[in-house]
Formats: C-alpha cells, sequence, structure tokens
C-alpha cells in the first residue's frame, strides 16, 4: 500500500468547472476570482478578502501596503515555514525571532514582550500545524505597544478560537492553497482583514496598482497607475479550483479530525513519544498532520525511522527541517545563539508528521496504525 504524505483530492467537479472557465476564455481578471473570494469571506466570517497568487505574497503585500521597511521590525516564531519570515525580509525588515512553546510548537507567547523595541512595528504569528495561537494574549500585548498583527494560517483553514476563524483577530490573516493543503488551488493564497483601507490597497498593490481594473475601464486598456506594484494575482482557473473545493471543506475537515483522534488514541500512551495538540474545547485546531515528537532520539536515529516507514509506504514530512535561524540565509545574517531556539529546535530534530488527509480512507488508517 502507498500512502503520500498529502493528496489533492479533485474530482469532475473542479475538472468541468476549469474546462468550462478554459472554454470560456477569460483566464485572468474575471468573474470567479470575485466569486471565490466572497466564498471564502463567507466561510471564515470575515469583513473582506483579497484572493492572491500565494500566501508569501499576501504576507509581502501586508508588509508593503503597511509601509514596512528598513529599520523596522517584525517579531516571527523560529519554528515556520521560511516563507513567513522571507516575506519580512523582502520587506527590507528585520525578523526578530521568538523559539516555541512545547505543547503546540507555536511561538511562545510568553517571550514576546521582552523582543518588542522602538522599532518594532508588527507581530507575526503563525497557528503551527493547525493549532490556532492565542490570539486573545497577542491582541493585548499589540493594543499595549500599538502593532500591527499578521496571522499567517498557511496551515489553519477551519481553526477557531471561542468560534471565531483564525485571521480574523489580527490585521490580516492570510492563506495557502498549495496541493498538500487543506484546499488547493494548484497554488494560490487568500488575505482577509476586517480594515477597508488594507483590503483596498492590497487588491491595488496585487496588480501594478493601476487605477483602473478591467471592470472599470471606459475605453480597454486605458488606465493610469498610483503607485507601485506587483503581479500578485489569482488567476481564473486557481479561482475556479478554490470555488469547488471549498464547498468539500466540511467534509476534508471532519475527515482530518478523525484520522487524528484514530492515531492520537495510539500513541497518546507512548512514554517515549510526544503527540503536540490542544486540549482547550475554546481552541478548534485545524488538524494540518499527526505529529509525533521523539523523546529521547537525536535526528540521526529520527532520519532512519523516517526512512523505515516511507519504505511500507507511508509517506511521512517534516515541519519544518531547521528552526529558520537555523538555516544557512539566516545564520549567515543573524547569527544567532542555539539557546535563544531549543524548542524550536526539538521539533525540528525530533519530529516525524504523519498524514491525516481526506486521502486516509478506512484500510489506509488500519494499515498506517
Amino acid at each position: 500500500m502507498k500512502i503520500p504524505f498529502g493528496k489533492p483530492i479533485i474530482d469532475n467537479k473542479e475538472i468541468n468547472a476549469v474546462k468550462k472557465v478554459l472554454v470560456e476564455g477569460t483566464l485572468v481578471h474575471g468573474k470567479k476570482t470575485i466569486e471565490f473570494e466572497r466564498n471564502f469571506k463567507n466561510f471564515t466570517k470575515s469583513k473582506y478578502s483579497v484572493a492572491v497568487s500565494s500566501c508569501t505574497a499576501g504576507m509581502h503585500l501586508f508588509y508593503f501596503v503597511n509601509n514596512i521597511s528598513k529599520g523596522d521590525e517584525v517579531i516571527v516564531p523560529s519554528q515556520t515555514h521560511l516563507a513567513t519570515v522571507h516575506a519580512v525580509e523582502l520587506s527590507g525588515a528585520k525578523p526578530i525571532f521568538i523559539d516555541s512553546e512545547i505543547k503546540t510548537g507555536n511561538l511562545n507567547i510568553n517571550q514576546i514582550e521582552k523582543k518588542i523595541t522602538k522599532k518594532t512595528k508588527v507581530i507575526t504569528v503563525v497557528h503551527y500545524l493547525g493549532f490556532p495561537v492565542d490570539m486573545k494574549k497577542i491582541m493585548q500585548i499589540a493594543n499595549k505597544y500599538k502593532l500591527l498583527v499578521l496571522e499567517d494560517c498557511a496551515l489553519a483553514l477551519g481553526a477557531k478560537i471561542y468560534n471565531k476563524h483564525v485571521g480574523n483577530y489580527g490585521d490580516a490573516g492570510v492563506f495557502s492553497f498549495y496541493p498538500v493543503k487543506h484546499m488547493t488551488t494548484g497554488e494560490g493564497g487568500m488575505l482577509i482583514t476586517k480594515s477597508k483601507k488594507i483590503s483596498n490597497k492590497i487588491k491595488s498593490a496585487r496588480a501594478f496598482f493601476v487605477s483602473r481594473d478591467h471592470s472599470n475601464r471606459k475605453l480597454p486598456g486605458i488606465y493610469d497607475c498610483n503607485g507601485l506594484g506587483f503581479n500578485y494575482r489569482m488567476n481564473e482557473i486557481e479561482a475556479t479550483l478554490g470555488i469547488q473545493q471549498l464547498k468539500k471543506i466540511p467534509t476534508f475537515l471532519k475527515a482530518r479530525k478523525e484520522n487524528f483522534i484514530k492515531l492520537l488514541e495510539i500513541f497518546k500512551k507512548e512514554q517515549d513519544i510526544y503527540v503536540p495538540y490542544i486540549k482547550n474545547k475554546n481552541f478548534q485546531s485545524a488538524f494540518y498532520c499527526f505529529a509525533i515528537i521523539l523523546k529521547k532520539f537525536s535526528l540521526k536515529k529520527r532520519n532512519k525511522i523516517m526512512k523505515k516507514i516511507n519504505k511500507i509506504g507511508i509517506g511521512t514530512s517534516v515541519y519544518y527541517p531547521h528552526p529558520v535561524p537555523r538555516l544557512k540565509f539566516y545564520k549567515k545574517k543573524y547569527y544567532l545563539n542555539k539557546s535563544l531556539y531549543k524548542t524550536a529546535t526539538t521539533f525540528s530534530d525530533q519530529i516525524i508528521c504523519l498524514p491525516v488527509g481526506m486521502h486516509i480512507t478506512r484500510p489506509k488508517m488500519e494499515f498506517m496504525i
């Protein structure tokens, strides 16, 4: 049996919808992107939503329209995908790394205030593996120091805190639709925000900051430019996929939760293994994957175990292979003492991530167990 770590669930509904768009011929600047934005806004119960070419693009745009630049500092978790920090670097600002807390792998909130300076402009949180960060605490800190808050929700579609979807607590939340995520558009992302100003600016900046989009031009091809912008748009094919995938999200999330709980029952009694998860009933996880932390094993031993699991046909992954400050580029630029990201290192070197997606049917789950 072959069980990949992640697999997009695509059927004839997506295929036929995409075929229709291809036949009609409007592949960019069409109605499907607007429809997808509206549907996603309704799903997350957000005020505004803006479709973008990737989650990374959405984060970069957030910093750009909020004038985050050289001389500014942005609080970021050490344990995250490098895209989270790349977006800060691309803005010209300096990332200030926070270590993880052991229960979930999320950033350690207790360390944030110690790192805030006069240069700090943003707190960027990552809902690691779909486990929601305590955003009420984050917002208390942000309000105290008058800081912006960006939520990286790349792994957290469906996660909620007190029944409020993640991404709605901060100034903006950004989601990823990469193929192994909860849903896919091939590539693509979505930014949600409660700020009309941020929404409008990002809509302009994602498409070169032209004065009129295609729907508002009296004559085709006639427009002006109001500022510096990017080509970070989502196309109609991606949006069409997103519309169909979003309809299936409740089913996808239900399957992920069920598979996670089945694995938890097996592993929670193991003395040499720790399973990160949230027990608080007010914090609803998105169950991106099932992670186990090998308490007594080295990186070398962990890798050997992963190879054996892969050999019998079960896909695995590591989230993430290094704390960001240990990656070559960031290590060379910001050389930080390893003690500053000790818990993040534990996650990188001792974690094994197992799949829980919709593609894990009952026979496959039994095989995995």
